[in-house]
Order: C-alpha cells, then sequence, then structure tokens
C-alpha cells in the first residue's frame, strides 16, 4: 500500500502540549505522527503508515483503504487552478487530493487558532 496514498490532517499543538504539530491519519486509528514543523510532522506520520500496516496484518486485523473514514464531495475548480494544484502535488510527490486536504487542514487550522 502506498502510504501517501492516505490522508493525513496536520493540526498545530498547544504550547502546553509541547507546541509544534501532530499529524494524523483517520483512516488508521491511532496511527500518527509529530513534528515541529508541518512537513515534519507529515513526514513522521507518513513513516508510521507502514509500521501500522504491517502491526494489523500480524494482529490479522484488516487495513483499511485510503479514503475509507472520510467524508467526500465533488469540487468544480477553473481549470488553471486545477493544473497549479496537479502541478504543486507532482512537485512535492503527492496525491492532489492529498494536496487539497492539507491546504484545506492548514487554513482552517489558522483560522481556529485567529492567524488567518
Amino acid at each position: 500500500m502506498n502510504a501517501t496514498a492516505y490522508t493525513i490532517i496536520v493540526e498545530p499543538l498547544a504550547d502546553e502540549d509541547g507546541g509544534g504539530f501532530v499529524a494524523t491519519v483517520p483512516d488508521l486509528p491511532g496511527c500518527m505522527g509529530d513534528g515541529e514543523t508541518q512537513d515534519a510532522a507529515t513526514a513522521d506520520a507518513l513513516a508510521a503508515i507502514p509500521s501500522w500496516i504491517e502491526e494489523a496484518a500480524r494482529l490479522g486485523r484488516p487495513v483499511p483503504v485510503p479514503g475509507s473514514s472520510l467524508g467526500q464531495w465533488r469540487q468544480r475548480v477553473p481549470r488553471s487552478l486545477h493544473q497549479k494544484l496537479k502541478l504543486t502535488a507532482d512537485a512535492e510527490g503527492v496525491s492532489l487530493n492529498h494536496l487539497v486536504a492539507v491546504a484545506l487542514a492548514d487554513y482552517v487550522a489558522r483560522r481556529d487558532s485567529g492567524a488567518g
């Protein structure tokens, strides 16, 4: 299974929780990573996904497919925006869905913290 196929949600940690960021994988309960930056937390979560899958297999538990626990919707965007997003996702080595999910999570986190 390709770890980058799973959506990762990155959120800031409160200062009293050590600061930095936590990245969770909603499809894989308990699978997460953390780091000082959003990128570091995402990388940590990506590294945890294969271990989570291996342990589930060892325990005889099913491995959820990417996107199985998430809601979804269709969103029309201008072709020019779609192309820019696709190029950015390709350059970062992630899926377009992953890129957009991270961008939306970042927006919500900034809004919730009063920074945006």
